[in-house]
């Protein structure tokens, strides 16, 4: 049985949904559709899978069944690509609620005949897995469908306690000073924790009333080509320039990246769902410069990070150290729907949830696939997020998504 440990700071928080559209070569075929799904259910047990409570320790795990959660949907309409607006509108409104995860899957799919093949919607919740999970579990799924191919089971391995984490990656000192103190003044507060109960009322409400505005750029094959050349011109990376361009386009001095740790957690399963990322925020004074001078700047300062385990695992080295109960009520408090000071102060100084402020980008990389011909990755909106980005490149071929408050 695998116990949420870090991915508790996602157990509750609204808009933890995100989507992988993709589109395959192969026919619609409700049949094939279905046994697809549940082979990929069988090897991954997080898909048979709802959110179990263990009231002996307050604690929440992955309860795992034998038969497929995965909600699947084959619509009767035609969708010709990606950039069909009902394909947005159909993700808005499959996250357009707060899910219920003690009750409901953490996957949901909707299905569409395409001209050349099929269309699929991908919806996770960010318990299931992180963005490079889910783009790897929408190849998987292409491989399945298209030709037969199975890759084989992934069972799953979560980080389930610091000793997972680099031994040299423990909390700085102010940092962990001021996670004792918030846990030494929930004690003090002697409060009962929220239930989830009580976090998916308020929560719900939270959703249906937030709106987003998300949108689709796409680069081709050739301008990415030709934008990849100037990035090593520069000596960048293409998250780099990504980056550069949002601090000059939307005047922020901050921008919080994910950055993917498998490599570095012996926990991890390969192919395994589950998350096994980390993220950190990237600042820049002036932002009134040459796009590549800032792109080289940012680059500088995510080395920087990247070379340092106390700054690359801070986040996660944070949800750790925090009391369950206090990572629990952050956002309730921070909204002013649970008294709390303490929790109130982690929600709004650690993760920013009393006000829509920050800015992030995701870039979930690059994948080869001939069983693909297009994708895209729509990222999770947190209530701290006012734009968000969600890059992936399929075959050659950028699609940006960007999400507005």
């Amino acid at each position: 049985m695998e116990k949420i440990f870090t991915e508790r700071a996602h157990l509750m928080c609204p808009c933890m949904c995100f989507g992988i559209a993709a589109a395959v070569n192969y026919p619609l075929d409700k049949e094939r559709l279905t046994a697809s799904f549940d082979v990929l259910a069988q090897n991954h047990p997080f898909l048979r899978s709802v959110i179990g409570y263990d009231a002996k320790d307050n604690s929440y795990f992955y309860d795992i069944s034998v038969d497929s959660r995965i909600d699947m949907t084959v619509s009767d309409e035609v969708l010709p690509g990606l950039e069909d607006p009902r394909l947005i509108q159909e993700y808005k409104t499959l996250t357009g609620y707060d899910w219920n995860v003690m009750s409901e899957g953490l996957l949901k799919v909707v299905a569409w005949k395409s001209d050349s093949g099929t269309v699929l919607l991908f919806v996770f919740h960010h318990l299931l897995a992180d963005g490079r999970g889910a783009m790897d579990l929408a190849s998987e799924f292409a491989d399945i469908y298209v030709e037969d191919r199975v890759r084989g089971a992934a069972d799953e391995k979560l980080i389930s306690s610091v000793r997972d984490l680099p031994e040299n990656s423990g909390l700085p000192f102010i940092s962990k000073m001021l996670v004792d103190k918030a846990n030494r003044d929930w004690k003090k507060e002697g409060k009962e924790p929220a239930s989830f109960e009580q976090y998916h009322e308020f929560a719900d409400r939270f959703v249906k009333g937030d709106k987003t505005v998300v949108s689709l750029n796409r680069t081709s094959s050739d301008e990415l080509t030709k934008l990849l050349t100037e990035c090593r011109d520069h000596s960048v990376t293409l998250n780099d320039y990504l980056m550069a361009k949002m601090f000059t386009e939307d005047r922020t001095d901050k921008i919080i990246i994910a950055k993917d740790i498998r490599d570095s957690l012996t926990s991890y399963n390969k192919g395994s769902l589950g998350n096994y990322s980390t993220a950190f925020s990237v600042q820049i004074k002036n932002t009134n410069r040459d796009i590549w001078t800032i792109a080289q700047e940012v680059h500088k300062k995510v080395q920087k990070v990247v070379a340092s385990p106390k700054d690359l695992y801070l986040v996660l080295q944070c949800y750790a150290a925090l009391d369950t109960a206090v990572l629990d009520c952050a956002f309730l408090a921070a909204k002013g729907a649970f008294e709390s000071k303490s929790a109130g102060f982690i929600g709004k100084m650690f993760f920013g949830f009393e006000e829509a402020k920050g800015y992030s980008i995701t870039n979930l990389g690059k994948i080869d696939n001939k069983n693909m011909t297009a994708g895209c990755f729509i990222p999770p909106a947190s209530p701290a997020i006012r734009k968000t980005v969600g890059v992936l490149t399929v075959n050659g071929e950028m699609v940006s998504c960007i999400c507005e408050r």
